[in-house]
């Protein structure tokens, strides 16, 4: 009765209910697989055009994470020029959106070993982030979603999202009259944008439940997620 469905048959000793994304080798013994197991989990949808800015991003991030990039523009070997790369797990599937990918290869059941999971876009600017100092925050503030703040002169959408000096994490924010229909909700409170959101496992099992078959670009699914966390 334990097992999932379609393995109801199985004794339940040979079912293993979750999965990884941890690299196995091709021959030798299980004391040669990873030495580290990493805790925390990044995703990029990428092109090759955006390799510069995805390998200063990728270098932010220590052993503790695993790399999963997504090509949309079906151009994976060129990415061997760095290193970090033939470490890095690829999957490639032409024009289509990171949204696409997470429903298909992010299942809660798969990604279950991190931490968090970090399915950001390409093009952001990451010169003042640091991976670990983010990891620590987020679990001192016990956020379930969250991303770290924009640099407040780089023309933002949202005021919520812009970095502030005076506190480590903020929840709520006043934005431009008549931009909220309720000062209690997204965007001026419990309000993560779509572009480089942070999940925790938990409120990442409840998302991608969330997420359907036919999103394509997500815009909206921002105001949602908070549902995962209430």
């Amino acid at each position: 009765p334990s097992n999932p469905k379609g393995a109801e048959s199985l004794p339940p000793g040979i079912v293993e209910a979750e999965s990884d994304f941890y690299l196995r080798r091709l021959w030798g013994k299980p004391s040669e697989d990873l030495t580290l197991k990493p805790k925390y989990l990044v995703t990029f949808t990428v092109g090759y055009d955006m390799k510069k800015n995805i390998d200063a991003a990728v270098k932010k991030f220590s052993e503790n994470f695993t790399i999963l990039l997504f090509h949309y523009d079906g151009r994976t070997n060129e990415w061997d020029e760095f290193e970090w790369s033939k470490k890095a797990i690829h999957v490639s599937a032409r024009k289509q959106t990171k949204w696409w990918y997470a429903k298909r290869f992010l299942h809660p059941d798969i990604v279950a070993p991190y931490d968090y999971i970090f399915i950001w876009d390409e093009d952001l600017g990451v010169e003042h982030f640091n991976a670990e100092e983010y990891i620590k925050l987020v679990k001192k503030h016990g956020l379930e979603i969250s991303q770290p703040g924009l640099e407040p002169n780089k023309g933002l959408t949202w005021q919520m999202t812009k970095r502030r000096g005076d506190k480590e994490v903020h929840k709520v924010t006043e934005e431009k009259p008549g931009w909220c229909s309720d000062p209690h909700l997204p965007p001026c409170a419990a309000f993560v944008e779509i572009m480089a959101p942070v999940f925790s496992r938990e409120a990442w099992r409840c998302v991608w439940h969330m997420i359907q078959n036919d999103l394509v670009h997500g815009w909206g699914l921002d105001f949602a997620v908070r549902r995962c966390v209430e």
